[in-house]
């Protein structure tokens, strides 16, 4: 077996700017997770909003991501990932010069709709810049491992920081981004930029699939903290909203989304199990943290160094995958990390409340390993195959399944804890609300499992004859 393929070195410096970015993406979600309390203290926020502090940052990025990415397909990759870096940058430094929470929270709302066009075209620089095959799959888990690594790494620099004052959670990332800034411009090429001619914008389907995403992250969002008659109207909306969406771009000359992408079954499922593997890992963490915190009284520093062997998959992304990957194809890699996170979840549900951090250590050192496992492959599969004039808003649309993935898994481990606690604030009660919403995790893997293992399958099919193959392609001229 030969060695996975490195990239060749005059593109280090290009990878190098882009892990920077998403690295810088996930440290500043981590670093200002464990901020939050300081940061109400200080600012004598009420809970309702703080929690539109996290909201504010998540409608903007989930909802606005399948457009960036079809931005950066129609404006220039580059283009795009500059401005919106640079936009970043701005307000990333205005929310650490807030002194009310109104603008906390609109400092987040356009520093994640800033992520939300930044995030997709630097994915998509990566996926047009190496060939498709082991070049780029080496990029992809270099790229996939940084994320992991800077939101592992932000749990920890965001307790030191926030010990200084909270506003250096803000002002840090203001630095990193100067330095990747000056990178990007020296770095990237500007050989994406497009003609005159392919910069029509699908107006209609802009706004029909921006409102209807931000409608249903908003929904699933707050369903937790809002009547359930709100929620219900919001996600009706929403779904009318996507509906038209879809009515829209099977007429329009120039899709935002063509949705011939969407007959290809990896793709699909690609983004299913994406939704799935971030909705259990950030609702699993989210009862994690309160188990420390609340019922075991750990601090911050400690609940962050506690869980931070689940940043092994930065080490492990691009190192041991890439050879498995190599040898066994992503589709088997991909199951073999949805059956390790069901193992991790699964291990942790009979939680107890004198338990030992050697009891809690093999769930969360096999959460790193699952994550190594299954992201960095995800990516692939979901960018394989698919024209570069769509590689854009093909990362949108699988960012956007990470970030309602998370949005939804939030939610409901959220629901399912505040049923099983009741108002019962007792030691067993939370523990009996932790165990319950814990279920929320396994039951999310246990249903991508299912969904990987009908990857593995499908790859078992034979291929079809080249003629037949033929006969196909030209009969579905829309899904490529």
């Amino acid at each position: 077996m030969s060695a996975p393929a490195s990239p060749p070195p005059r593109s280090w410096g290009l990878l190098l700017v882009l892990c920077g970015a998403i690295f810088l993406e996930g440290i500043d979600i981590a670093m200002l997770n464990m901020a939050l309390p300081t940061i109400r203290e200080d600012m004598g926020l009420s809970t309702g909003s703080l929690q539109w502090v996290m909201s504010a940052y998540v409608l903007g990025y989930g909802g606005f991501m399948l457009l960036g990415g079809r931005a950066a397909d129609l404006f220039g990759r580059r283009r795009m990932f500059v401005a919106w870096l640079v936009v970043f940058l701005l307000f990333s430094g205005l929310g650490g010069l807030a002194t009310e929470g109104w603008m906390l929270i609109l400092a987040r709302f356009v520093t994640g709709v800033a992520a939300a066009f930044m995030t997709p075209a630097g994915l998509s620089i990566i996926t047009t810049s190496f060939e498709e095959g082991p070049r780029r799959n080496r990029a992809l888990l270099i790229y996939s491992g940084t994320a992991a690594g800077g939101f592992s790494f932000g749990l920890v620099i965001g307790g030191f920081l926030t010990a200084l004052d909270w506003r250096w959670v803000f002002f840090a990332p203001v630095i990193l981004s100067f330095l990747i800034l000056l990178g990007a411009v020296a770095l990237i090429p500007r050989v994406d930029e497009p003609r005159a001619g392919d910069r029509r914008m699908d107006v209609a389907g802009a706004v029909t699939v921006t409102a209807g995403i931000v409608l249903l992250v908003l929904g699933v969002e707050r369903a937790t903290h809002t009547a359930g008659t709100w929620t219900a109207l919001t996600i009706a909306a929403s779904l009318a909203l996507l509906t038209t969406f879809v009515l829209v771009e099977r007429r329009a000359a120039t899709p935002l989304l063509r949705l011939g992408l969407l007959r290809s079954g990896p793709l699909l499922r690609a983004n299913l199990v994406a939704l799935l593997l971030f909705g259990g890992f950030y609702g699993f963490q989210f009862v994690a943290v309160l188990y420390l915190q609340e019922l075991r009284g750990w601090s911050t520093l400690q609940t962050s160094f506690a869980m931070l062997v689940i940043g092994a998959d930065a080490v492990l992304s691009p190192t041991v995958v890439p050879r498995l990957v190599d040898r066994f194809g992503n589709a088997r890699v991909i199951l073999a990390g949805m059956v390790t996170t069901s193992l991790a979840y699964l291990f942790f549900l009979p939680v107890g409340a004198d338990w030992t951090y050697l009891a809690m250590l093999p769930s969360f050192a096999l959460l790193g390993l699952s994550f190594a496992l299954a992201y960095g492959p995800l990516t692939i599969v979901a960018t394989e195959g698919v024209a570069e004039e769509d590689q854009g808003v093909t990362g949108g649309l699988l960012y956007t399944s990470f970030q309602f993935g998370a949005a939804l898994g939030l939610s409901a481990v959220t629901a399912v804890n505040v049923a099983a606690t009741g108002d019962d604030g007792s030691p067993a009660a939370l523990l009996d609300g932790y165990r319950a919403a814990l279920l929320v995790p396994l039951v999310c893997a246990l249903l991508a499992t299912a969904l990987s293992a009908l990857g593995v399958l499908g790859r078992r099919r034979p291929a079809p004859a080249p003629a037949e193959a033929a006969r196909a392609l030209s009969a579905e001229p829309t899904a490529r």
